[in-house]
This record gives structure tokens, sequence and C-alpha cells, in this order.
């Protein structure tokens, strides 16, 4: 078992995204990967796309949640289930930031248009 304190989790930004990283398989994860992400308000969407299913736990705020060309709305207490290789994206156009958990399998990749699949370094 291993235990992960807020104190000791590694955190990653990119511009307008905070992560905080939780379980991963370098913090001692095997299947599922877990980290906390918050969006600044007025953080716009990034397009992008994931070999697996992602899934994100709204904690607190509002976002935008864009799938295939439509729009939803996801707030606290609310999930939002992105399935695999599907066009995503997730922005803040709110006033206060937005916080989740989100879940992830262990060796799932991100894509952006045009490049090479990656795994984000908050689910190495």
């Amino acid at each position: 078992m291993t235990i992960i304190h807020s104190a000791d989790a590694p955190a990653f930004e990119v511009p307008g995204v905070h992560f905080t990283g939780l379980a991963s398989p370098k913090r001692g994860a095997r299947e599922t990967c877990a980290w906390r992400v918050r969006l600044d308000p007025g953080t716009r969407p990034t397009v992008h796309r994931l070999t697996r299913e992602e899934i994100f736990v709204a904690l607190s705020g509002t976002a935008t949640v864009h799938l295939n060309g439509a729009t939803h709305e996801l707030s606290a207490g609310g999930a939002a289930i992105i399935p695999a290789d599907t066009d995503f994206a997730l922005g803040n156009p709110g006033e206060t930031p937005f916080e989740a958990v989100v879940v992830f399998p262990v060796g799932g990749q991100a894509m952006h248009p045009g490049k090479a699949p990656f795994t984000p370094p908050w689910a190495e």
C-alpha cells in the first residue's frame, strides 16, 4: 500500500491548468492513475484525444466539456466520462476556479492534433 500525502504530491502546470499527481506508476499504482486538476477562471479549452477512457469527478466550480463538437456543462458533484479516441476539450469560461479529480488507466496516453501520443507527466 502507498499513501500519497498532499505535501508530497508532485505539481505540474500548463497555462491556466494546475495538476496535482496522486496515483500513478511512479507513485505505486499498477492499474489506475488519479490526479487533481484545477482550471483557472477564463482558461480556454485545448482539443486533444485520449487512448483510454478518462473520468472527471467535479469538486468545485463549473467547466465546459467539449466533446465531438457538442458543449456540455460540468459542475460540482457531477462527473464526465470521456470515451477513448474522441475529440475532447475542457475549459473554464467562468469567474471562479474549476476543480476535479481525474481517473485514467495506467498506460493511457494523450494526443494533440498532428502530434505523437504521449503520457502526461502526472500519469507516469
